[in-house]
Formats: structure tokens, C-alpha cells, sequence
């Protein structure tokens, strides 16, 4: 039995059609990554499957039940972190994990302070006085602190820096390795390509791709901008080497990632000046392969 299911999701707020037929199926065990950007239906997705919202058409099945008449049931078997993080003003850091976690029933106290220790945070703290980043490391914690069968983040690592973000996705990979399934929404591409198995590709409401990344190559072109000190010739010739621009001493190209390796040792010859390599963007992404057209400025919608 799958942990989620969807099929023919149909969504409308008014006349507005947020969501279009989506279909997606999460095995156990799974870190399954959900991307898109803001406004394509990714967050309208996770509240249909909350029993925050309620569906216009289709199915929804979580752990083998309707999340929107055993709401009660399964949030006790799942812990969710929002990518917007309210926390009680007057309660510390330490008061919300635990109350959180009660939520969900009993959980391990010492789970809980290597979490704290992990991530840095002073839970005597009152969360009116946290940053952005330390209001979500209060809701990592409590998501995590609970030992349940299904976790689901939606944008978790807004607001944290890259080393609270490198304990995030160690924390990921520790669940993974005890069984546990994991639905992670995020705009980040280099985070959901460490961590996920399997990936869908929202757009406007609709899944557009589904797939591993080794099947959905293209999400992990490198773009490369290299000066040398002789002009580069035959890069042209190199299977996996995208969108070629040259000028004299000055190239500008994307490559797979099974191809870096025998591309930089083929630009070594010509003497490298500089060379900057740059992980592709949800954003160059989504106008590079799906459509010219696609302006991020000009989502509308939920």
C-alpha cells in the first residue's frame, strides 16, 4: 500500500483552477521531492492532503485513509512543517517542541535535546524574540522529535544557513534509513536532488514530470563560465555539453553531470583563467525547459 496516493486531484477556489488532475503516488520508505514555484499548486497539494482543505474532485488517500474525514487518525501518524512558520509569541522555543510533540503522543526526551543541541537553538528563549531561521529550527525540532511514519516539509529549510541546512538533510537521511517516508516540497533543486529518490515538477496547477533525477537529467545541468588562456575547440563534439556560446578565450555552456568530469579535464589544456560553476535554479529551470513564456513574476494563484 502506498503512504500517498493522489489521482485526478481537482482544485478551484471561485473559478480560479488551482489545481488540474495532479497525480502522485509516495511508496514507504520513499523521500519524495515536490517542486515548483510559488503558485504552481504545491502547498494547495499539502493542505488537501492535511485535511486542511477540502477537494473539488478526485482522490486522496493517506496511509490508506481520507485525510479529510480521518484527519484526527493521521495526524498522529504524520508531522508537518510549514514553509511559513507562527509560533506562540509568549512561549519559549523548549514549550512549543513539547507541545507540539504531545500533539502526536509521547516522544523521546533525549531525541529531543540532541535535536536542540544539533541545531543550535536555545529552547529558554521566548519565540516573539527568534529570528526567521531559529522559528524554523522550533519547527524542524518539533517535527522531527516525533518518532511517526510519515513526515511532510513544505519550503523546511527557509531561513536557515547553509550549515543548519547541511544538519536538515543529515536528519533527512537518518530517516530514510530507519523506514520512514518522507514528502519534501522546496524550491531549492541541489536540495531535492541530495535527498530525494523520486521528484514531481508542478506547474500552473498541473504535474508536469515525474521521475529520478538520472531519468529527469536535464534538472542537473551545470552551467559552466570559463575564461582560458587559448581559445577552447571541441567542446562542440562533447555529448552532454548544452547551449554552447565561444568567444575566442571565453565560453559559456551547461553539461550533465555524468559528463563534468571528462569536460573539465578536456578545458585543462587550454589553461584555465577562471572558471565559475553554477548549479541550476528552479527558476532557469523552468524557463529554460519549460517555456520562454514562464516569468515567475507573474504567478498568480495558490
Amino acid at each position: 500500500m502506498s503512504v500517498i496516493e493522489i489521482k485526478n486531484l481537482t482544485k478551484y477556489y471561485g473559478k480560479f483552477q488551482a489545481l488540474n488532475k495532479v497525480n502522485l503516488t509516495v511508496e514507504k520508505g520513499e523521500v519524495y521531492g515536490f517542486i515548483g514555484p510559488n503558485g504552481a499548486g504545491k502547498s494547495t497539494t499539502l493542505r488537501i492532503l492535511l485535511g486542511l482543505l477540502r477537494k473539488n474532485e478526485g482522490e486522496v488517500k493517506l496511509m490508506g485513509q481520507d485525510p479529510w474525514h480521518d484527519a484526527v487518525k493521521l495526524h498522529k501518524k504524520l508531522a508537518y512543517v510549514p514553509g511559513e512558520v507562527n509560533l506562540w509569541p509568549n512561549l519559549t522555543g523548549g514549550e512549543v517542541i513539547d507541545l507540539l510533540g504531545r500533539l502526536r503522543g509521547e516522544f523521546d526526551i533525549e531525541r529531543r535535546e540532541e535535536l536542540i543541541k544539533r541545531f543550535k537553538l536555545d529552547p529558554t528563549k521566548k519565540c516573539g524574540a527568534y529570528s526567521t531561521g531559529n522559528k524554523q529550527k522550533v519547527a524542524l525540532i518539533s517535527a522531527l522529535v516525533s518518532d511517526v511514519e510519515l513526515y511532510i516539509f513544505d519550503e523546511p529549510t527557509l531561513g536557515l544557513d547553509p550549515l543548519m541546512e547541511g544538519v536538515f538533510r543529515k536528519c533527512i537521511k537518518e530517516l530514510k534509513k530507519g523506514g520512514k517516508t518522507v514528502l519534501l516540497s522546496s524550491h531549492i533543486l541541489a536540495e531535492v536532488e541530495a535527498l530525494c529518490d523520486r521528484v514531481s515538477i508542478i506547474r500552473d496547477g498541473e504535474i508536469i514530470e515525474t521521475g529520478t533525477f538520472t531519468q529527469l537529467r536535464h534538472l542537473t545541468r551545470t552551467s559552466i563560465t570559463i575564461d582560458s588562456f587559448q581559445p577552447i575547440t571541441g567542446l562542440e563534439n562533447i555529448d552532454g555539453v548544452h547551449n554552447l556560446v565561444i568567444d575566442g578565450d571565453h565560453a559559456h555552456f551547461s553539461v550533465d553531470a555524468e559528463k563534468m568530469d571528462f569536460v573539465v579535464k578536456h578545458l585543462t589544456q587550454f589553461g584555465i583563467q577562471s572558471l565559475i560553476s553554477t548549479p541550476p535554479t528552479l527558476e532557469e529551470l523552468f524557463i529554460r525547459y519549460y517555456g520562454e513564456e514562464y516569468s515567475l513574476d507573474e504567478e498568480t494563484g495558490k
